[in-house]
């Protein structure tokens, strides 16, 4: 790596991953974003681009940066999240928070997922001018990506146009992606009615019902999975989990309330609520003659696929400076949210998706280099050239 800005790059870079931001939709875990978004604005606004802080609705605790350099309708927007997984401290090699070199690589919390993108899109900014640009630069920060998408959700919700042309640097081995599945999770409860285990007919088994209920979830998934294949995709149809189930409270007694949550991965084509009324629509008919009693709960609003186009410009642009061919990934990321304002939105990052989430996290080094060279040829082609 070149000298002249390994060091202050790498400070930058241990300086995010320092500063704690876990999101979690556990209160014990959840902390707030607002300290890496305030670093960050630092260094944006010395760099001359013009800085927005927005926090979330009812959340001042957490907020969206979004960054601007040069100005016009159209653009780049260079997008990645501030927050974090919680972390299992005892089973890093490497203090998750120090971002050690070692081993040709940089080891922390975020360097891969996904702080350390935020400080090379920076570093690639830098090489730059506002007087340069005929189409405007965006370096966009978000909230809680990891919880709950609510960062992304918030930018959606205001319908503000931020660019033509997005790419988020979620880990990709430096490969263009244009297509992922999406995300529904659902909490599915019935309700019976308790009695003496000694006599069934003095309750109404919610236990027995899921069971019930169960198979017919089964049954849905393979129906799912003969009407809606892509290719493409390693897991070419769409996935329904079984993930959790609780019932019950003794084994004497008939079991009154029994909940379980679900995971489906829809692919492109697939609407989460249409899905989500057909989910009901089935559940609710199967159980038109019975006792029970049941109810569903999204646990969280769920993230479209995405689906960006194959002939959009950043898609042909990304492939032709990576000599790589878009392809799809398994994982759910803010693309959705930022196609739905408007972008052709590309993932492409630094790092493998294999070590996020995972104790000693890292970014190569060596993906340095080619992931700034990549990241300025973008610049060049929407901001500096752009019609």
């Amino acid at each position: 790596m070149p000298s002249s800005f390994a060091m202050p790059l790498l400070d930058r870079i241990r300086q995010l991953v320092a500063i704690p931001s876990v999101s979690s939709v556990s209160p014990q875990f959840d902390q707030s974003n607002r300290p890496v978004i305030d670093r960050l604005a630092e260094w944006l606004d010395d760099a001359g681009f013009a800085v927005r802080i927005e926090p979330l609705p009812g959340r001042p605790d957490k907020a969206n940066l979004i960054a601007t350099l040069g100005r016009g309708p159209g653009g780049l927007v260079l997008a990645g999240h501030t927050d974090t997984v919680p972390f299992d401290a005892g089973r890093w090699q490497h203090d998750p928070f120090a971002g050690t070199v070692a081993d040709e690589r940089i080891y922390g919390l975020g360097t891969a997922d996904m702080k350390a993108f935020l400080a090379l899109a920076l570093e690639a900014a830098r090489s730059f001018h506002a007087r340069e640009l005929q189409q405007p630069l965006v370096i966009l920060a978000t909230a809680d990506e990891e919880s709950g998408m609510d960062g992304a959700r918030a930018l959606a919700a205001a319908g503000q146009p931020l660019g033509r042309h997005a790419l988020i640097g979620e880990p990709t081995g430096l490969k263009p992606v244009r297509m992922h599945k999406g995300i529904l999770m659902e909490a599915i409860r019935l309700k019976g009615r308790s009695g003496h285990s000694s006599n069934p007919a003095l309750g109404v088994s919610a236990l027995e019902g899921m069971h019930a209920l169960i198979g017919e979830l089964l049954r849905w998934r393979a129906e799912l999975q003969t009407r809606y294949r892509n290719p493409l995709f390693e897991v070419e149809v769409p996935t329904l989990n079984l993930g959790h189930i609780h019932g019950g409270d003794n084994p004497n007694r008939i079991c009154a309330d029994c909940e379980l949550h679900i995971d489906i991965r829809p692919l492109p084509g697939m609407c989460l609520d249409d899905l989500r009324a057909e989910l009901h629509g089935r559940l609710g008919q199967f159980l038109t003659d019975s006792a029970l009693e049941l109810s569903f709960t999204p646990l969280f609003e769920g993230v479209e696929a995405l689906d960006t186009p194959a002939a959009a410009a950043i898609v042909r642009a990304t492939e032709a400076l990576t000599g790589a061919p878009a392809g799809v990934v398994g994982f759910g990321t803010e693309g959705p949210y930022l196609n739905a304002l408007g972008m052709d939105t590309v993932i492409l990052g630094p790092g493998s998706i294999d070590c996020a989430h995972q104790p000693d996290e890292f970014l190569p080094l060596a993906a340095i280099p080619p992931t700034l060279d990549l990241l300025r040829a973008l610049i060049d082609r929407f901001c500096v050239c752009a019609a």
